[in-house]
């Protein structure tokens, strides 16, 4: 496919080669217009500004939701994939609109956090937590429910969902009805066999997660200095978690430790289900939307978010 020759030619190397990337996603995939999301009328968006962590710059939120839902829809508060280093709060919005969404009647707030290695960690998880507090205050001024909130996110942006759980859960913050975790980025050590197999291979390879690593720690990548907010799968602890969803391709890098993560929640007593979409690379629902298994992978996300939504 073409998309794909496009990412295996453009992927960084290095947190130098950041810009460049950028570039070239801005150039063949860029995100959409606010026009282009309100579909026509089909969804009424917004963006606003809320304030961020102590200190730091606000942050800016996409506010859409389908034209005349009702108040009281549950939320989705999203946040978007690039690797830590790329996108924006309109990044992989427009499929979550036509998908969730629309049949589903729900809010989407989608989180624009800063990028590394600009901004390096703590900065984007804690301007995802800061978001997440005022979505949970004034989500009725949204039109939306502050007892029903879904984290949702891919690849980077799955990492900042399984982060923000742990951060709600250990500052006794909003209490999440779910995790919805696509493909995430969860181990900055980036040296699972899944990981070491698709070096040089498919979409997102070992070089490049390493790349983003790099941009978002540091010389600190892959010590014992990494805390679990940079990196879920550091976390000792995954008790006391709301349920989670997590899929991952079965020919990525990502595999291993989305496995190792989903298990580590069952043997601490918690909910998750976990899919291993064979056949799958590092975003195929996106990349490869029409093939079976980019199929099975969407309608299996809106069954469970029909179930925990009670939908």
């Amino acid at each position: 496919m073409d998309e794909l020759g496009d990412l295996r030619g453009a992927e960084p190397l290095s947190p130098t080669d950041v810009p460049r990337w950028r570039a070239h996603l801005a150039a063949t995939a860029p995100d959409p217009t606010l026009e282009e999301l309100r579909d026509g009328g089909r969804f009424e968006v917004v963006e606003r500004t809320v304030p961020g962590p102590v200190g730091a710059p606000d942050v800016p939120l996409l506010i859409a939701r389908p034209t005349g839902l009702p108040d009281g829809a549950p939320v989705i508060y999203h946040l978007h994939g690039g690797g830590m280093i790329g996108g924006t709060c309109r990044t992989g919005v427009s499929g979550i609109l036509r998908e969730w969404a629309a049949p589903l009647g729900l809010v989407v707030i989608s989180a624009d956090y800063r990028l590394a290695p600009e901004h390096p960690y703590p900065a984007g998880v804690e301007d995802c937590y800061a978001g997440l507090v005022w979505v949970a205050r004034h989500a009725t001024r949204a039109g939306g429910d502050p007892e029903r909130i879904v984290v949702a996110g891919g690849s980077a942006g799955g990492g900042l969902t399984a982060a923000v759980a742990l951060m709600a859960r250990d500052r006794d913050g909003p209490r999440l009805t779910g995790q919805l975790a696509m493909c995430p980025m969860l181990d900055d050590r980036n040296d699972t066999p899944s990981a070491r197999q698709m070096t040089g291979r498919g979409v997102w390879d070992r070089r490049a997660n390493q790349a983003a690593w790099a941009s978002l720690l540091g010389e600190a990548r892959g010590t014992d200095r990494v805390p679990p907010y940079a990196a879920p799968a550091r976390a000792t602890d995954l008790s006391g978690l709301p349920p989670a969803y997590m899929d991952v391709g079965a020919a990525e890098t990502y595999r291993d430790e989305v496995v190792t993560y989903a298990t580590r929640i069952w043997r601490a007593g918690g909910d998750a289900q976990l899919h291993v979409w064979s056949g799958g690379f590092h975003g195929f629902d996106q990349l490869a939307p029409d093939i079976a298994v980019a199929r099975d992978a969407r309608e299996a996300r809106v069954r469970w978010l029909r179930r925990v939504l009670d939908r």
